[in-house]
């Protein structure tokens, strides 16, 4: 008997950046959130090279779309669920901030849908031209802007950065679902928010 799904290197970036999710939503419940955003900011990395190394590889429709399908799946874990159990554990923890985490996931499930959605409609209509912008700001940007949003943290102290997380999960989950066009980052764009995220993942390894 044997198991279904697609098995080769292709994937492998891929479920690297949903163990370190589950890990850091680990790090996140028990008292951990510095080394939580430390593996949100690693799903990041991943994320950002796992389509490159897709494409090195021939694929059939199916793998394709199978890959689409499996990424995003894995990007509500690492992009929509990680965040919002961060600030859980931080103390987004009442009866009134829950419909704040709630509404943080819902859009992140939305964006990734829609963005499904566009994906499968441009192969069937034959479109092979390369996106120039997205609409909705992608899930994957949540890594950089929540660790920069822990970042500071340290400057503004504890109650208030408490506020502001609440915040940024708001105005994020808005970007999320908001019908604007966001430039795709080019090659020299992902160089940059490559360099921000090892700048992130050092102050990372200093806080946790």
């Amino acid at each position: 008997m044997g198991i279904i799904g697609i098995y080769n290197y292709t994937i492998i970036l891929t479920f690297i950046g949903v163990a370190s999710a589950i890990t850091g939503m680990t790090f996140a419940l028990s008292g951990h959130p510095a080394r939580a955003i430390l593996c949100l900011l690693i799903c990041g990395v991943c994320d950002m090279f796992d389509g490159k190394i897709a494409r090195t590889r021939k694929r059939t429709h199916f793998e394709e779309s199978y890959g689409i399908q499996l990424d995003s799946l894995c990007d509500v874990v690492c992009f929509g669920v990680l965040p919002a159990i961060i600030g859980y554990s931080i103390g987004l923890s009442k009866w009134y901030c829950i419909p704040i985490l709630v509404f943080y996931v819902l859009a992140a499930i939305t964006r990734l849908a829609f963005f499904n959605v566009q994906e499968e409609l441009r192969k069937a209509e034959g479109k092979s031209v390369k996106r120039t912008y997205y609409t909705g700001l992608p899930v994957t940007n949540s890594a950089i802007i929540f660790a920069f949003v822990y970042g500071l943290r340290l400057i503004i102290g504890e109650s208030i950065y408490l506020v502001v997380y609440a915040v940024a999960l708001i105005l994020v989950a808005l970007a999320f679902i908001a019908k604007v066009r966001v430039v795709k980052v080019g090659p020299r764009g992902l160089a940059v928010l490559f360099a921000i995220g090892v700048v992130e993942l050092i102050l990372m390894l200093c806080l946790k």
